[in-house]
């Protein structure tokens, strides 16, 4: 290939990811959380007192509690915590629902062994959704369609960079493939860390580009596809389409199946099916729904699925988002969402994509690093001294603080959940505060103390709150009294985010040794140089 084209290329591929590099970072590290969104939020969950009860009994707590609460009836959910019609395991049955009244937590009603409702007004830590919405909008604040779209105009610049990379890869891809040079050229270490990585994840980042960009811009591809497909009639043509559309009103009264047929029925369906949840609507009445949610980790599918039913006569009313049931455009609707979210394969699909998004996370990081040491090089083959411009400055810093801010801030927040947990009135908006603070207090750091003292400092930041996790369960364990928990079965989360303490930690070190003993004209050399810091006019 030419070494014009080449050349053209790179220059392509490194500003697509210098611009794209830091909004990437957070959606990938975010993203990668949300692969164990659930256990984030039940770690940080206080257990319930209330004894769990037998699946059988949860017609009884559902008359219990519209007899209380006649305003649930409209829409309120059963929650399972198996859906083989057995126990529900540590967790009591319960049904949430949210008030007519627009309160801004939802109400919960559990049954307690002697037959009495026990109803309360939840304060859910929220944790999980906020790991989803610094996914999902980098942490844009405001409307939250604004942040999509931030994430996915990104995500079709990273659509670029990806193509140009491999263009730039492809003369030495055959000599250099995963050739790792360990040595004192950390540059060059770097450079073919983040080549490997991005070779060897190539599919799956090709995957989550393409269909951040179709999340993130889908209402302007919507809108286009009105315009040019439908006519104007996209909308009507959705609600022909609804699951629901069969569904007559009839406000008459009737009497509705015990949740245990519905789970039967689903199961006869579907063997594999594993149901998690049953969602009713207009309740007892004759027009009354439920829609059984639930997954295949077999099938490419949404996050989950449902099957409708009739909640009076469990007849099937519609199976189009069930999996192994959908229709052929509903199924590749589906495998998209699947294929971006890792909804599929059970624990080693969540496990790949787990450690997938920390390394793309690690990509956009050491892309940015390696931008910036290359200044470095440019200006010495001009000749004379090196100057950093203030722009490479500003970037440096502007990366430590934005990546390792992100870092710090979730992991602080999730630490924070146990603490905070009772003392505060909504627990919900401490987790933002705290995400927030951490945020903006890292980048204001960075540039403040410039690029290569804040990237150590910010390193250990980044390490201790990510410790503080694991530290907090042991603290539970070790003394009773302080008003913590800790479960053996979430041992997961508090092992994951001690490694990735250590591994901060050992960042930090290397970096610390680079401040000091690194090239005194490089933007991370910690010793002011008069001529290597200089401004560019």
């Amino acid at each position: 290939m030419r070494a014009d084209i080449v050349r053209l290329y790179r220059t392509v591929h490194s500003w697509t990811g210098i611009v794209t590099g830091l909004i990437l970072f957070i959606a990938f590290y975010a993203g990668a959380l949300t692969m164990f969104k659930e256990p984030l939020e039940r770690w940080v969950t206080p257990p319930s007192a209330v004894t769990p009860l037998a699946l059988e009994r949860a017609d009884e707590l559902i008359a219990a509690t519209l007899a209380l609460r006649p305003n649930a009836a409209r829409d309120f959910t059963l929650a399972l915590e198996h859906g083989d019609g057995g126990v529900a395991g540590e967790q009591p049955l319960r049904l949430t629902w949210e008030s007519m009244r627009y309160d801004p937590a939802p109400w919960s009603a559990t049954l307690q062994p002697d037959g009495t409702v026990g109803i309360e007004q939840l304060d859910p830590s929220g944790v999980g959704m906020l790991v989803d919405i610094v996914h999902r909008t980098v942490g844009v604040p405001g409307d939250l369609d604004i942040g999509t779209m931030v994430t996915g105009v990104a995500s079709a610049l990273y659509v670029v960079a990806l193509v140009s990379g491999v263009i730039v890869l492809l003369p030495s891809l055959v000599k250099d493939f995963l050739v790792l040079r360990v040595g004192r050229n950390l540059k060059r270490m770097w450079l073919d860390a983040h080549n490997i990585v991005g070779i060897v994840s190539l599919p799956f980042h090709i995957v989550i580009a393409l269909s951040a960009v179709v999340f993130g811009l889908h209402d302007q591809i919507y809108d286009a596809l009105d315009e040019a497909v439908y006519g104007g009639r996209m909308r009507t043509v959705m609600m022909e389409s609804s699951p629901f559309r069969a569904v007559r009103k009839d406000p008459q009264p009737a009497a509705m199946l015990p949740p245990i047929e519905f789970l039967a029925r689903a199961k006869a369906l579907s063997p594999d099916f594993i149901p998690v949840r049953l969602e009713y609507h207009d309740a007892n009445t004759r027009s009354a729904t439920v829609r059984v949610w639930g997954h295949d980790p077999r099938r490419l599918v949404r996050r989950e699925g449902f099957v409708l039913m009739s909640a009076t006569s469990g007849a099937v009313i519609d199976t189009e988002y069930m999996p192994g049931h959908q229709g052929s455009w509903s199924a590749m609707v589906s495998a998209f969402f699947a294929l971006h979210f890792g909804s599929f394969g059970g624990g080693v699909v969540r496990w790949t994509y787990f450690l997938l998004g920390l390394a793309g996370a690690f990509l956009f990081y050491s892309g940015n690093l390696l931008w910036i040491e290359s200044r470095r090089r440019t200006e010495r083959r001009a000749g004379g001294p090196v100057a950093q411009s203030r722009s490479t400055a500003l970037l440096a810093a502007g990366t430590v603080g934005v990546c390792l801010g992100c870092v710090g801030g979730l992991s602080l927040t999730i630490a924070a959940g146990k603490w905070l947990n009772g003392l505060v009135t909504d627990l919900n908006a401490w987790h933002y505060g705290v995400y927030y603070a951490v945020f903006l207090a890292s980048c204001a750091w960075a540039f403040a103390r410039g690029a290569a003292r804040a990237g150590s400092e910010l390193l250990w930041m980044a390490a201790a709150t990510t410790a503080a996790i694991p530290l907090t369960s042991l603290l539970a364990l070790a003394v009773p009294g302080l008003g913590l928990w800790a479960s053996t079965e979430l041992i997961a989360v508090d092992l994951v985010a001690l490694a990735g303490a250590a591994g901060f930690a050992g960042l930090a070190r290397a970096t610390g040794r680079r401040v000091q003993q690194g090239p005194r004209d490089s933007v991370w050399s910690g010793i002011v140089n008069p001529v290597s810091m200089k401004a560019a006019e």
